[in-house]
């Protein structure tokens, strides 16, 4: 099993549904409220206390991982959970597949998460750092980003026309998808001490 965080999804090139892309940020728009809600803290006011930015519960697994040495299994299950439903909705959303985003796993979507083993196999004081060692992916991620949204109103415009996603676009797409699952996998998630490569894939 590979020590990083790997992200699957199904991309969709051919027969397309044209209406559904083309509108597809107004088709949207409930889903992403739905997963926005995840992101509002039920600990306190600021949603940094216990929530990241995509709304899972970072600083107590932290805490757990310093103080016991262990990342609760419930923790991880729901980290896990709103982690794979954060990716069906960016698949969604960047058009990668016609499939709208399910509150429940589905096979077109996986993120999958190194064993942790309970969190034996991570280093203790090392999460309290790994916020400060991932600075030079926020950069890298940035520049991905900005890319692949460009990336994504030329195959926004394709699709919409012909009926087809290109093939390019999906590779830098999903990358960038599985370039940032795996940056939070190391510095919010904390499911791996493993560095992070800079690589899309």
């Amino acid at each position: 099993m590979s020590n990083q965080v790997k992200t699957l999804v199904k991309i969709k090139h051919k027969d397309r549904n044209r209406k559904t892309v083309f509108f597809r940020g107004i088709i949207a728009f409930p889903a992403i409220i739905f997963v926005a809600t995840f992101a509002q803290s039920s600990f306190s006011e600021s949603e940094s206390w216990a929530a990241g930015t995509a709304g899972v519960v970072a600083l107590p697994t932290l805490l757990a991982l310093v103080f016991r040495g262990k990342y609760p299994s419930y923790v991880l299950t729901f980290n896990h959970a709103v982690v794979e439903l954060s990716t069906r909705l960016a698949a969604y959303v960047l058009i990668l597949n016609d499939k709208y985003p399910s509150i429940e796993a589905n096979s077109k979507v996986a993120v999958l998460f190194p064993d942790v083993e309970g969190g034996k196999k991570l280093n203790r004081v090392l999460p309290l750092v790994k916020w400060f060692l991932a600075i030079p992916h926020y950069i890298v991620g940035a520049i991905y980003l900005v890319i692949s949204l460009v990336v994504t109103v030329i195959a926004w415009v394709q699709t919409s026309i012909t009926g087809r996603y290109p093939e390019w676009a999906g590779e830098i797409v999903l990358g960038t998808i599985a370039y940032w699952n795996r940056v939070q996998g190391y510095m919010l998630l904390l499911v791996t001490d493993k560095y992070p490569t800079f690589r899309l894939k």
